[in-house]
C-alpha cells in the first residue's frame, strides 16, 4: 500500500476535523442545502446520534456514510462547511444558476451505474460501477478545489486514486490521454434541453497527468455517498486544475492517442485551454486569477491564487519546459 509522505501542503491529521463533528445529517437536511456564507465552520456540528450505522465495508450504499481510512491528504485552510460545498455548484446539465443543481438534481437516478471504458487497453466494455471502484478500499482526500471564476473550497473527499482504476483496465501504449464522459439524459438532466455547451460534457488528461498521486476518482464527500449535484455517483477530482476538469457524473473512460476534445475548450478555445492548469499569472480574458473568493467563510475573505493552486511539488515536473501562458 503507498503511503504518501508528508507534504508541505499538508497538516498533521489530528489537525483536520473529526468526521464525528463535522456530520451532522439533521441539519444539512434543514438547511436545504443553501448557500452558507457564514461564519459557521465544520467544528460548530455535532454528532448526530440518530444517524445510520456505517455500510458494511465492501457494498456500495445508496446513502449514509461511506467506510473509510484518512490519509496524509490534507491541507491547512479549514474546510468548506457542507451546506456551502453541496449549495453553490457549477454542473450545467441541471442549469446555470450556483443553486440549480442542489435544486433539480435529485432527478438524476444514480443506481445502477456503469461506466463504459473504450480504446487502446486490453480491458474495454461495460463495467458495474462496483467493479470500477473497490468499495472496500475507500480513502478520504482532503484538497483544495479552485473554479476558474476565482472562487475556492476545500473539500473532504471520499474515494479511490485515478491510477489504481485506470491500471486495473491495462492500457497500452498508444494510451497517451484519457477522455472522460458525463452521463447525458434529457428527461432527467434539465439543463441539457438548452444548448449551453454541445452535450454530453467531455473532459480528458494527458496519461501522466491521469497516473499522478493526485489524480482522484470521488464517489463520496464528508464521510457520506456523495450528493446528486456534486457529481453522483462517480466524479474526477484533479486538484492542480481548475474545476471543470474535474468532470462529475462519468459514464465513459475512452483511452486514446491524441488529444482529446474537452467541453469548455470546444466552446471558448482562447478562454479554456487543454491543459487548465490554476495559474495566478495568466489572466482569463475578462477577470485577474491572482487571488480567489473563499466560499463558505465571511463574504469578504480572499486568498491568493497559487500556482498549481499548491500542489507545485506533486506536478510541476510534467510542464517542464512548457509555456504555461501558451499552453493554458
Amino acid at each position: 500500500m503507498f503511503i504518501p509522505k508528508q507534504r508541505p501542503w499538508q497538516s498533521p491529521e489530528a489537525d483536520v476535523t473529526p468526521k464525528g463533528l463535522y456530520l451532522n445529517r439533521r441539519k444539512i437536511i434543514a438547511s436545504g442545502g443553501a448557500l452558507a456564507l457564514t461564519g459557521l465552520s465544520a467544528c460548530e456540528a455535532q454528532s448526530d446520534q440518530d444517524s445510520a450505522a456505517s455500510i458494511p465495508t465492501g457494498s456500495r450504499p445508496a446513502s449514509g456514510e461511506l467506510a473509510h481510512r484518512t490519509t496524509g491528504y490534507q491541507v491547512a485552510d479549514p474546510l468548506t462547511p457542507y451546506p456551502a460545498v453541496t449549495g453553490y455548484n457549477n454542473f450545467y446539465e441541471f442549469g446555470i444558476g450556483k443553486d440549480d443543481p442542489a435544486r433539480y438534481a435529485s432527478a438524476l437516478t444514480t443506481a445502477p451505474w456503469s461506466i463504459e471504458v473504450e480504446g487502446h487497453a486490453a480491458r474495454t466494455g461495460r463495467f458495474a460501477l462496483e467493479d470500477v471502484v473497490d468499495f472496500s478500499n475507500l480513502e478520504e482526500r482532503i484538497y483544495r478545489l479552485r473554479c476558474v471564476e476565482a472562487w475556492s473550497m476545500v473539500i473532504p473527499w471520499i474515494g479511490v486514486s485515478l491510477a489504481s482504476v485506470l491500471t486495473s483496465f491495462e492500457p497500452t501504449s498508444d494510451a497517451r490521454y484519457v477522455q472522460f464522459v458525463t452521463d447525458l439524459d434529457r428527461d432527467e438532466m434539465r439543463g441539457t434541453r438548452f444548448p449551453v455547451l454541445n452535450w454530453p460534457y467531455v473532459e480528458g488528461l494527458r496519461m501522466d497527468e491521469a497516473m499522478n498521486e493526485l489524480a482522484f476518482l470521488a464517489v463520496g464527500l464528508y464521510g457520506e455517498v456523495l450528493p446528486n449535484q456534486n457529481g453522483a455517483p462517480i466524479r474526477l477530482v484533479v486538484p492542480w486544475k481548475y474545476g471543470y476538469k474535474s468532470i462529475k457524473s462519468i459514464v465513459k473512460i475512452r483511452f486514446v492517442s491524441g488529444e482529446p476534445e474537452t467541453s469548455w475548450n470546444r466552446s471558448a478555445p482562447h478562454e479554456y485551454g487543454f491543459y487548465s492548469n490554476v495559474n495566478p499569472n495568466r489572466a482569463h480574458p475578462r477577470w485577474s486569477q491572482r487571488s480567489e473568493r473563499v466560499i463558505g467563510g465571511n463574504v469578504f475573505a480572499r486568498r491568493d491564487t497559487e500556482m498549481f493552486n499548491g500542489y507545485s511539488e506533486q506536478v510541476a515536473h510534467m510542464y517542464a519546459g512548457m509555456d504555461l501562458i501558451e499552453n493554458h
